[in-house]
Protein backbone atom coordinates (compact mmCIF):
# COMPACT_ATOMS: atom_id res chain seq x y z
CA UNK A 1 0.00 0.00 0.00
CA UNK A 2 1.18 3.46 -0.98
CA UNK A 3 1.93 6.17 1.78
CA UNK A 4 -0.11 9.48 1.61
CA UNK A 5 1.11 12.65 0.72
CA UNK A 6 -0.42 15.98 0.68
CA UNK A 7 -2.94 16.31 -2.26
CA UNK A 8 -1.96 18.96 -4.74
CA UNK A 9 -2.63 19.87 -8.11
CA UNK A 10 0.96 20.69 -10.30
CA UNK A 11 0.51 24.02 -11.55
CA UNK A 12 3.96 23.98 -13.47
CA UNK A 13 6.88 21.82 -14.11
CA UNK A 14 10.72 22.34 -15.29
CA UNK A 15 12.76 19.70 -13.47
CA UNK A 16 14.00 20.15 -10.83
CA UNK A 17 11.28 22.84 -10.27
CA UNK A 18 7.80 23.13 -9.80
CA UNK A 19 4.90 24.84 -9.18
CA UNK A 20 2.04 22.64 -6.82
CA UNK A 21 -1.73 24.03 -5.16
CA UNK A 22 -1.57 22.22 -1.98
CA UNK A 23 -5.37 21.72 -0.57
CA UNK A 24 -6.26 22.36 3.26
CA UNK A 25 -4.78 19.80 5.33
CA UNK A 26 -4.42 19.35 9.07
CA UNK A 27 -0.68 18.87 10.55
CA UNK A 28 0.72 17.49 13.94
CA UNK A 29 3.79 19.51 14.63
CA UNK A 30 6.46 19.99 17.62
CA UNK A 31 9.33 22.49 17.97
CA UNK A 32 12.72 21.00 18.98
CA UNK A 33 15.73 22.25 19.10
CA UNK A 34 19.64 21.13 17.94
CA UNK A 35 21.13 20.90 14.09
CA UNK A 36 18.95 19.63 11.39
CA UNK A 37 19.76 16.24 11.49
CA UNK A 38 19.27 15.71 15.48
CA UNK A 39 16.13 17.84 15.10
CA UNK A 40 14.83 16.15 12.54
CA UNK A 41 15.26 12.92 14.48
CA UNK A 42 13.82 14.45 18.22
CA UNK A 43 10.41 15.63 16.32
CA UNK A 44 10.21 11.98 14.02
CA UNK A 45 9.84 10.41 17.30
CA UNK A 46 8.10 12.78 19.32
CA UNK A 47 4.99 12.69 16.66
CA UNK A 48 5.42 9.20 15.96
CA UNK A 49 4.43 8.48 19.56
CA UNK A 50 1.21 9.91 19.05
CA UNK A 51 0.32 8.21 15.41
CA UNK A 52 1.38 4.96 16.89
CA UNK A 53 -0.98 5.44 19.38
CA UNK A 54 0.23 8.48 22.62
CA UNK A 55 -3.38 10.07 22.05
CA UNK A 56 -6.65 9.92 23.91
CA UNK A 57 -8.00 7.40 22.30
CA UNK A 58 -4.73 5.22 21.75
CA UNK A 59 -5.71 4.83 18.12
CA UNK A 60 -3.13 4.28 15.52
CA UNK A 61 -2.66 6.71 12.60
CA UNK A 62 -1.46 5.89 9.46
CA UNK A 63 2.19 7.18 8.56
CA UNK A 64 2.19 9.58 5.79
CA UNK A 65 4.56 11.31 3.64
CA UNK A 66 6.63 13.65 4.00
CA UNK A 67 7.98 14.58 7.58
CA UNK A 68 8.76 18.60 7.04
CA UNK A 69 11.71 20.07 8.51
CA UNK A 70 11.32 24.17 9.05
CA UNK A 71 14.21 26.75 10.44
CA UNK A 72 13.18 29.09 12.96
CA UNK A 73 16.59 30.80 12.57
CA UNK A 74 15.74 34.32 10.75
CA UNK A 75 20.02 34.76 9.82
CA UNK A 76 19.21 31.18 7.70
CA UNK A 77 16.30 32.65 6.62
CA UNK A 78 17.85 36.26 5.74
CA UNK A 79 21.18 34.69 3.88
CA UNK A 80 18.98 32.54 1.31
CA UNK A 81 16.16 35.02 1.00
CA UNK A 82 13.08 32.08 1.81
CA UNK A 83 11.79 29.56 4.18
CA UNK A 84 12.73 25.39 4.71
CA UNK A 85 7.66 16.48 5.06
CA UNK A 86 9.13 15.17 7.63
CA UNK A 87 9.00 18.37 7.13
CA UNK A 88 11.62 20.49 9.10
CA UNK A 89 11.71 24.39 9.90
CA UNK A 90 13.98 26.53 12.04
CA UNK A 91 14.97 29.32 13.61
CA UNK A 92 17.18 30.33 16.33
CA UNK A 93 16.22 31.60 20.00
CA UNK A 94 16.77 34.80 21.51
CA UNK A 95 18.99 33.21 24.00
CA UNK A 96 22.92 33.24 23.20
CA UNK A 97 23.34 29.62 24.12
CA UNK A 98 20.29 27.65 22.86
CA UNK A 99 20.58 25.66 19.93
CA UNK A 100 18.91 26.38 16.24
CA UNK A 101 14.82 25.76 16.62
CA UNK A 102 13.01 23.68 14.39
CA UNK A 103 9.53 22.60 13.52
CA UNK A 104 9.06 19.41 12.76
CA UNK A 105 5.56 18.19 11.12
CA UNK A 106 3.70 15.33 9.58
CA UNK A 107 0.58 16.02 7.69
CA UNK A 108 -2.28 13.61 9.25
CA UNK A 109 -4.17 11.42 7.00
CA UNK A 110 -6.74 12.99 4.48
CA UNK A 111 -10.04 11.08 6.32
CA UNK A 112 -9.79 13.25 9.42
CA UNK A 113 -10.99 16.37 10.40
CA UNK A 114 -9.84 18.79 13.43
CA UNK A 115 -12.37 17.18 15.24
CA UNK A 116 -12.27 13.24 14.82
CA UNK A 117 -8.29 13.08 14.75
CA UNK A 118 -7.13 12.13 18.33
CA UNK A 119 -5.94 14.80 20.41
CA UNK A 120 -2.18 14.55 21.88
CA UNK A 121 -1.33 13.22 25.03
CA UNK A 122 2.44 14.72 24.78
CA UNK A 123 1.63 18.62 25.19
CA UNK A 124 4.82 19.34 22.91
CA UNK A 125 2.62 17.90 20.19
CA UNK A 126 0.22 20.50 18.07
CA UNK A 127 -2.55 19.67 15.69
CA UNK A 128 -3.36 22.58 13.47
CA UNK A 129 -4.94 23.36 9.88
CA UNK A 130 -3.15 24.72 7.05
CA UNK A 131 -5.07 26.14 4.32
CA UNK A 132 -5.07 25.62 0.88
CA UNK A 133 -1.32 27.78 -1.08
CA UNK A 134 0.92 27.65 -3.47
CA UNK A 135 4.53 26.47 -3.14
CA UNK A 136 7.49 26.49 -5.31
CA UNK A 137 9.46 22.90 -4.97
CA UNK A 138 12.92 21.78 -5.78
CA UNK A 139 13.24 17.84 -5.40
CA UNK A 140 16.62 16.19 -5.10
CA UNK A 141 17.73 12.54 -4.42
CA UNK A 142 20.60 11.47 -1.56
CA UNK A 143 21.78 12.00 1.77
CA UNK A 144 21.04 15.53 2.81
CA UNK A 145 22.81 18.28 5.61
CA UNK A 146 22.40 21.54 6.28
CA UNK A 147 24.93 22.94 3.57
CA UNK A 148 23.11 20.67 0.84
CA UNK A 149 19.53 21.93 1.95
CA UNK A 150 21.26 25.64 1.89
CA UNK A 151 22.14 25.12 -1.41
CA UNK A 152 18.92 23.65 -2.96
CA UNK A 153 16.84 26.04 -1.63
CA UNK A 154 18.72 29.23 -2.93
CA UNK A 155 18.70 27.37 -6.18
CA UNK A 156 14.78 27.33 -6.34
CA UNK A 157 14.54 30.87 -4.88
CA UNK A 158 16.59 31.95 -7.97
CA UNK A 159 14.35 29.86 -10.10
CA UNK A 160 11.30 31.52 -8.55
CA UNK A 161 13.08 34.98 -8.65
CA UNK A 162 12.95 33.85 -13.19
CA UNK A 163 9.47 33.27 -12.77
CA UNK A 164 8.65 36.01 -11.25
CA UNK A 165 7.00 34.29 -7.65
CA UNK A 166 7.41 36.37 -4.77
CA UNK A 167 7.99 33.76 -1.77
CA UNK A 168 5.80 34.13 1.53
CA UNK A 169 7.37 32.68 5.16
CA UNK A 170 10.59 30.78 5.44
CA UNK A 171 11.52 27.42 3.38
CA UNK A 172 10.30 23.98 4.25
CA UNK A 173 12.14 20.63 4.07
CA UNK A 174 10.52 18.09 3.62
CA UNK A 175 12.14 14.15 3.57
CA UNK A 176 10.20 11.09 2.17
CA UNK A 177 11.42 7.77 3.10
CA UNK A 178 12.93 6.36 5.87
CA UNK A 179 16.61 6.31 6.69
CA UNK A 180 17.67 3.03 5.83
CA UNK A 181 16.64 3.99 1.88
CA UNK A 182 19.24 3.66 -0.51
CA UNK A 183 20.49 7.33 -1.22
CA UNK A 184 19.96 6.78 -4.46
CA UNK A 185 16.53 6.07 -4.10
CA UNK A 186 15.79 8.91 -1.53
CA UNK A 187 13.33 11.84 -2.67
CA UNK A 188 13.97 15.35 -0.69
CA UNK A 189 12.42 18.34 -1.05
CA UNK A 190 12.61 22.03 -0.08
CA UNK A 191 9.38 24.31 -0.21
CA UNK A 192 8.79 27.92 -0.47
CA UNK A 193 5.19 29.22 -0.18
CA UNK A 194 4.18 31.72 -2.86
CA UNK A 195 2.00 34.82 -2.87
CA UNK A 196 -1.25 34.42 -4.90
Amino acid sequence: MATEEPKYTLLEKSEPFELRAYAPRIVAEVQVSGDLDAASSQGFRLIAAFIFGKNQVSEKIAMTAPVGIESGDQSKSAKIAMTAPVLTEGSKSPDVNAKNAWTVSFVMPAEYTLDSLPKPLDSQVKIRQVPAEKRAVITFSGFYNEEKVLEKTQALRDWMKSQNLRAIGEPQFARYNPPWTLPFMRRNEVMIQVQE
